[in-house]
């Protein structure tokens, strides 16, 4: 099978080594076997092949105008930069390459925030599609025709794929292993990575830290206030009352800096400070709830398990300090 990964300017270089590493475990387990190798490894790029790491020479290296013949299956890896738009702008003559992969038949695949050159490609227009959970959002805003499931590990519509962010990945990778060399294959090679194979969920590794609003100083200003009051603000009215603007309009140009409502502001940024606790602090449930902000424990525990998809119990368990 021809694997071809896309060599994007601006790419996260673990997302590419992982891509390499998996694939080749996978046909050195099959050649040990007796069988031959399934996956043949090829890079994809718009540079100098001299511009490579040293370790990734060994692979057949072809410029887009070479790729004329259709892949089997075509990564995207994910991407390093912050400044997505430009890295997009960066990665266009990728685009065509992609859309004339996925009418000739290729299975396409995206790592993590690749799905963004997915998106600018309009591959995912009216699918299922998910990336690094700190870059939901942004994507979400950047792509509203897209089906974002920001909480799924990987999505899969027809023969295109998404993943979540970082080991994620590996998940993605694990499920095309199963359907190409079979169940044993992927368990082999899950066990061999140290791979749990019962993740569904990627909520829980969100870190929300916005930065502060440049364009629009109102925005900035009724950030600054939920950043310094929100475990004393029992609605956001209170933190919109001093500002000199309608809330309709408030929330109008909030959304638009942010991406996100001001509610939705000042309960992601209550609940970022409970799990923080949960991490850090041997604080009980009910006290961390009340440092964050809330004084229903019912609606504490909705709440923090709609975010994270864990209780908070279960969250501490996870991520909690504890001496071994």
């Amino acid at each position: 099978m021809n694997l071809s990964i896309l060599l994007t300017r601006g790419h996260r270089l673990l997302s590419l080594a992982a891509i390499v590493d998996v694939f080749e475990t996978v046909n050195g387990f099959l050649e040990d076997d007796g069988e031959l190798a399934r996956f043949d490894i090829q890079l994809v790029g718009l540079d100098d092949p001299a511009e490579l790491p040293e370790n990734f020479r060994k692979y057949r290296y072809l410029r887009i105008p070479d790729m004329i013949y259709k892949n089997d299956i075509l990564f995207v890896p994910a991407f390093r930069a912050r400044d997505m738009q430009q890295t997009i702008q960066d990665n266009i003559p990728f685009i065509p390459l992609l859309t004339d992969q996925y009418k000739k038949g290729a299975t396409i695949v995206s790592l993590c925030t690749g799905a963004f050159l997915l998106g600018a490609a309009g591959l995912l227009n009216g699918r299922a599609a998910t990336t690094h959970i700190d870059a939901s959002e942004a994507f979400a805003q950047q792509f509203p025709e897209v089906s974002l499931q920001p909480h799924a590990v990987l999505t899969q519509s027809e023969n295109i794929y998404t993943s979540g962010g970082a080991t994620s990945s590996f998940h993605m990778k694990l499920l095309l292993i199963q359907q190409y060399c079979g169940r044993e294959m992927a368990v082999r090679i899950a066990k061999n990575f140290a791979i749990d194979m019962d993740r569904n969920n990627q909520l829980y590794f969100e870190h929300f830290k916005p930065a502060l609003s440049k364009e629009d100083e109102l925005v900035r200003s009724v950030q600054t206030i939920i950043n310094a009051r929100f475990s004393e603000l029992r609605s956001v009215e209170e933190a919109l009352e001093k500002i000199p603007s309608s809330r309709r309009n408030i929330i109008r140009r909030f959304k638009h800096a942010t991406g996100m409502t001001p509610i939705r502001y000042l309960q992601k940024t209550k609940i970022e400070s409970a799990k923080k606790l949960l991490e850090t602090t041997d604080k009980d449930i009910l006290e961390v709830m009340v440092s964050s902000g809330y004084s229903d424990l019912k609606n504490f525990r909705q709440l923090f398990k709609s975010f994270t998809g864990l209780s908070p119990r279960h969250y501490r368990e996870k991520y909690g300090m504890r001496l071994v």
